[in-house]
């Protein structure tokens, strides 16, 4: 594709856009991970979070469109998800722990939440970007590039404002089971089945998987309220 054509810049523009939109869950992600450490980890988690996850999307730009199609894979990916959400709302255990082991306790346990969680999105992600770049490598490296402040920036500015406001918390693990609902549809094992329920339910496969997606929403904050009541009694 010649750089000084039209539909360079339009590949360019539209990698940008779905850069923003796209990031835009990462970086939640590496926010509520990183909330709980102590402000001078928190940029450290931010920057290992954000270059590890940049590492995967370009891994995974070589051979996502044959990994999407591997059944159970997004399977997997959605019970990973669901599995962070609820962790992210749980409090950290380990009590008795000095404050050295605790420290590297939570920035190993924040960087993991962080690789588990961009890992799993980053699947659809990278399709996005790779077919907005139209077969471009030059685009397709521009797109994993500006990616890049967009997740560190966007998650120092999202944990300034979690800080203020708590209750995002509870809003982005609620997005991530959301999230999980909807790639859960989209498994190739179970995709025929979700086409024939919608067809019968006379929905689009779109809208059922949104309706999945507010199930699984539902599911993590109904199952982290259920733990978060068992551990405050047995802490009586």
């Amino acid at each position: 594709m010649d750089f000084g054509s039209p539909l360079f810049w339009v590949a360019f523009g539209q990698i940008i856009l779905a850069d923003i939109l796209l990031s835009g869950d990462n970086a939640i992600v590496i926010a509520l991970a990183a909330r709980s450490l102590p402000p001078e980890q928190q940029k450290r988690a931010i920057i290992i979070g954000s270059g590890a996850a940049i590492v995967m999307r370009t891994l995974l730009t070589l051979v996502a469109a044959q990994l999407l199609m591997l059944p159970w894979l997004k399977l997997v990916g959605a019970v990973l998800l669901i599995y962070v959400g609820v962790t992210l709302l749980l409090p950290e255990n380990d009590d008795h722990a000095s404050d050295e082991s605790k420290a590297k306790g939570s920035m190993a346990a924040a960087i993991r939440t962080i690789l588990i969680a961009d890992l799993v999105m980053s699947l659809d992600n990278v399709i996005a970007v790779a077919a907005a770049a139209k077969g471009s490598t030059f685009l397709l490296i521009m797109g994993l590039a500006i990616s890049i402040p967009l997740m560190i920036y966007g998650s120092s500015f999202l944990l300034k404002i979690i800080e203020r406001f708590p209750m995002i918390v509870w809003i982005g693990a609620a997005l991530l089971g959301f999230i999980a609902g909807e790639i859960a549809l989209t498994d190739p094992v179970i995709l025929p089945w979700v086409e024939q329920q919608a067809q019968s339910l006379n929905l689009s496969a779109h809208t059922l998987a949104q309706l999945a997606g507010l199930v699984g929403a539902a599911f993590v904050v109904l199952i982290s309220m259920f733990l978060l009541r068992r551990h405050k009694a047995a802490a009586l």
